[in-house]
């Protein structure tokens, strides 16, 4: 055990053991992933080929994980028995996954345990019912979100939707843009719009129940709309007499959003049940792009009040506001973690190009994790450890959207049916 674990830390892996169970330090860097292993579960053999390539695919999609090839395995345990774990030592496995599944009248019954390879301990025991056959996919990512958490001690969000804008050109070379969702994998894709306005920015409401989203609808100028995700229902955010835009939720009732009047934009707080607005601030320029921190006691946002553009934060009543970037270049898109540890932004360097980077609430150890010749639209995964982003690597090669640790490993790129633009990553669905 001992010289596996050696192993491991020498490819800087990072693996440490708490209470005798392998855990992953998901803060550093690492050159290898953890091997692990997924017997067959018991059961009807399709609906586990399935089960095993979801899993798969989420936990490979982190870059930390590598599912052993089965043609390795050297028994098939039960998950009525122990293993036997030497068998799996010599694989170099971590962990075990074993299962079952029965079907009962149109239901399925799953159930799986996972154990810790080198303690030899049962580290968790799950059981779903009555599992429709179109909850498979939800019930495998739940497995995986169950191996991510035991292994990293972070929130999963495997179970999770992405909202993003679909760009599409037209024969006459104009361009159709509609909000789509989708599954954080690319599955279960849908258009929540049709072609005929302009939309931007989608923003997950808390629940995933609803959208806000900017719209130039029937070729006026932009405001904010609100979207309900089921019925695909718009309605007009507020009765702002300037154009309003980059609106982010506070919580369920409240949002925020720039308005922009005669060249000037300012912050507001709206509430969405009695409509009632509050200015937040009283800039001579631009304000805008403002989102709140977790605890919803301070506002970072966007501005060039000082000549150029810079983040600032301020408490959620608009007093004490102060800039906290001061590092070279301008600084635009700030987006508070879930996590409240840290602030994620897009960077303009002269002669460098665009960046995306991360910096801690007060400004302090600023990092530039990407770059791309045009980058924008940072949005967090639920636990705060992985970024969203849109990128275009150079004229004309067209906008996708992509996924990076925050550590500034495994980027990769989102699987979506073409050029697509303005992530939004929802939380966890129960």
């Amino acid at each position: 055990m001992n010289k596996i674990l050696a192993l491991y830390l020498l490819c800087c892996i990072c693996i440490f053991q708490s209470n005798a169970l392998t855990r992953v330090d998901i803060t550093k860097s690492h050159a290898s992933p953890l091997p692990i292993a997924m017997a067959d579960f018991k059961g009807p053999v399709s609906i586990f080929s399935n089960i095993h390539k979801i899993v798969k695919s989420d936990l490979e999609s982190t870059g930390l994980f590598r599912m052993i090839s089965k043609d390795a395995y050297i028994e098939n345990p039960s998950i009525d028995t122990i293993p036997t774990f030497q068998s799996w030592r010599q694989l170099n496995s971590t962990i075990l996954l074993v299962g079952k599944i029965e079907k009962v009248d149109s239901y399925y019954r799953i159930c799986f345990k996972i154990w810790d390879v080198f303690s030899q301990k049962e580290i968790a025991n799950q059981e779903y019912k009555k599992v429709l056959p179109g909850n498979l996919r939800k019930v495998s990512h739940a497995i995986a979100d169950e191996v991510y958490q035991k292994l990293t001690g972070e929130k999963p969000y495997f179970n999770t939707k992405i909202s993003y804008v679909s760009l599409k050109k037209n024969k006459d070379q104009s361009e159709s843009r509609n909000i789509a969702m989708m599954d954080q994998d690319g599955f279960n894709h849908r258009y929540l719009t049709n072609d005929k306005d302009i939309v931007i920015t989608p923003r997950f409401s808390p629940n995933a129940q609803s959208l806000l989203y900017l719209s130039y609808k029937n070729g006026l100028d932009p405001h904010v709309y609100t979207l309900n995700t089921k019925t695909k229902v718009s309605r007009l955010l507020g009765d702002f007499s300037g154009m309003s835009y980059s609106p982010r939720y506070i919580d369920g009732l409240n949002v925020l959003l720039a308005v922009s009047k005669k060249g000037v934009s300012n912050i507001y707080r709206l509430n969405m049940k009695n409509m009632e607005k509050k200015q937040m601030t009283s800039c001579s320029s631009i304000c805008t792009s403002p989102s709140v921190s977790p605890d919803k006691k301070q506002i970072v946002f966007n501005s060039d009040m000082g000549g150029s553009r810079q983040i600032y934060v301020m408490n959620t009543d608009g007093k004490d506001m102060e800039r906290i970037s001061f590092n070279e270049g301008q600084y635009s898109s700030p987006l508070w973690s879930p996590r409240g540890d840290l602030i994620a932004f897009t960077k303009m360097l002269p002669g460098k190009g665009f960046f995306i980077g991360v910096m801690r609430p007060d400004g302090s150890r600023e990092r530039l994790i990407t770059r791309g010749w045009l980058v924008d639209s940072v949005s967090w995964a639920p636990n705060g450890r992985v970024l969203m982003f849109e990128k275009e690597k150079g004229p004309g090669k067209g906008k996708y959207i992509y996924t990076i640790d925050i550590t500034g490993h495994n980027e990769k790129r989102l699987k979506t049916p073409g050029q697509a633009s303005d992530p939004s990553w929802s939380r966890n669905f129960e």
